[in-house]
């Protein structure tokens, strides 16, 4: 039995005790992989996990010259603030814009409407329309961003089938909107785990993905697992950090291990991914 058999035995056991509504499990620890299904092996929505591809394609656009996230948008875009690319990636542009379910068509181009609003300086204000502006702002200079991405990270994955949901004005919705595979989602984690390198082959530069779980900004929650966030990272639970979507899509770090979970059970996904990473840091 390998690491990853035994870690995923470990982590399916304690699904099933608690109830948790797991649909898929991927686990990675060093070569070796291991996985489990509780429900068909479809692709599902994997919400804020996009937020990871996001500053991937951010990542590479950077790799390539095209822009610096420290570049101040308003120099691509018109904006009232000095917001930068990694301020919208990072959420901490200090725009205030609350979660509307329908926020893609309450204003006739939300990007504009985001950016027209007054910055609170570097403050944390976690939203999707934060990315989805990042997207928009990155898409003036590489043109389509799923088209950007395509031959550079979605083809060299083997998700070139894969497609963005997009707003009513045609843009990616950045911050959501990829269905993806357990398995297949599993693979963004290891790239994300060996620096954006892919098979041997570099997709997109190691800063970009240490930025992901370095340079922390304090979010003000006082809930272990919520209390600084990066670029689409957050720190914790325990010694791990992870990405993760609602309703319980989680891609956990820890040491040389990616354990991925596709799930329908928001309630229920902070435990797991404590469970996680107190069984697998060292």
């Amino acid at each position: 039995m390998t690491r990853a058999d035994a870690l995923r035995d470990e982590i399916v056991a304690r699904i099933d005790e608690t109830g948790f509504g797991a649909h898929g499990l991927h686990v990675r620890v060093g070569d070796d992989e291991a996985t489990h299904r509780w429900t068909p092996d479809v692709r599902e929505e994997i919400h804020s996990v996009a937020k990871a591809v996001a500053v991937l394609a951010a990542g590479i656009a950077a790799d390539e010259g095209l822009v610096d996230l420290d570049e101040p948008v308003a120099r691509l875009v018109p904006a009232v603030s000095d917001v930068t690319l990694r301020h919208l990636l990072t959420m901490s542009s200090g725009v205030d814009f609350a979660y509307s379910e329908t926020m893609m068509t309450d204003w006739p181009d939300l990007a504009a409407e985001f950016l027209s609003r007054p910055s609170r300086g570097r403050v944390f204000q976690y939203s999707n329309a934060s990315t989805y502006t990042a997207m928009h702002v990155l898409s003036q200079r590489t043109g389509d961003v799923e088209d950007f991405l395509r031959p550079r990270l979605f083809a060299p994955l083997g998700l070139d089938d894969l497609l963005w949901r997009r707003c009513p004005n045609g843009r990616v919705l950045g911050g959501e909107g990829l269905a993806l595979r357990t398995e297949e989602m599993a693979r963004i984690g290891l790239l994300i785990r060996d620096r954006g390198a892919w098979n041997g082959r570099r997709l997109v530069s190691p800063e970009t993905v240490d930025a992901m779980h370095s340079g922390w900004i304090d979010t003000g929650s006082t809930g272990d697992g919520y209390r600084r966030y990066a670029l689409a990272g957050w720190e914790g639970p325990g010694g791990a950090w992870r990405l993760h979507g609602a309703h319980g899509q989680l891609v956990v770090f820890a040491d040389d291990a990616v354990v991925t979970v596709s799930a329908d059970d928001h309630g229920g996904a902070d435990a797991v991914a404590a469970f996680i990473a107190r069984i697998t840091v060292g």
